[in-house]
């Protein structure tokens, strides 16, 4: 199994199992009187995330490593660990909002409002690099960054800002 193929699976399971923490999250937010905002333009924020893993997985075995790259991708998982731990219970993949329930302020949300986004963005952005494939690069991070403004124009407004 080459190092590529250990990258994009240990990816694919890291994004499976945040789609279970999120689930999760949303049933028990919803079960406490929460109420989803924004969902018309979920589907595309899942398909640019599935069709941007597909693309990895189509273009990038073969692909030698770039080990700067790949260091860069392991600091935005320790940056991802601290939005998920900042949020905790109240971290999902949809806009949720708990009524009453105050914004929260520790961690990363201390500096930037959405670092969720940023970390993503980044995501987005640098992993194809890794492997060489700037144009995914490009492709994809454009394709988020108009996802991204519909989606943290629709949670500002859920939220109040």
């Amino acid at each position: 199994m080459t190092l590529t193929i250990v990258i994009l699976a240990l990816v694919t399971l890291q994004r499976l199992g945040e789609l279970w923490l999120s689930n999760r999250n949303t049933r028990r937010l919803l079960a406490q009187g929460a109420e989803e905002v924004g969902a018309s333009h979920y589907p595309l924020i899942v398909a640019v995330h599935a069709v941007w893993l597909v693309a990895l997985w189509w273009l990038a075995p073969g692909q030698p490593v770039d080990g700067l790259w790949l260091a860069v991708y392991v600091l935005l998982q320790i940056a991802r660990i601290w939005v998920l731990t900042s949020l905790g219970p109240r971290w999902t993949t949809r806009i949720i909002v708990l009524p009453g329930a105050p914004l929260v302020k520790a961690g990363p949300y201390r500096f930037v409002s959405h670092p969720n986004y940023v970390v993503v963005a980044a995501e987005i952005a640098v992993l194809p690099l890794v492997f060489g494939l700037w144009p995914v690069t490009l492709i994809f991070s454009a394709l988020n960054a108009a996802v991204l403004a519909v989606r943290i124009s629709e949670e500002n407004r859920a939220l109040g800002r």
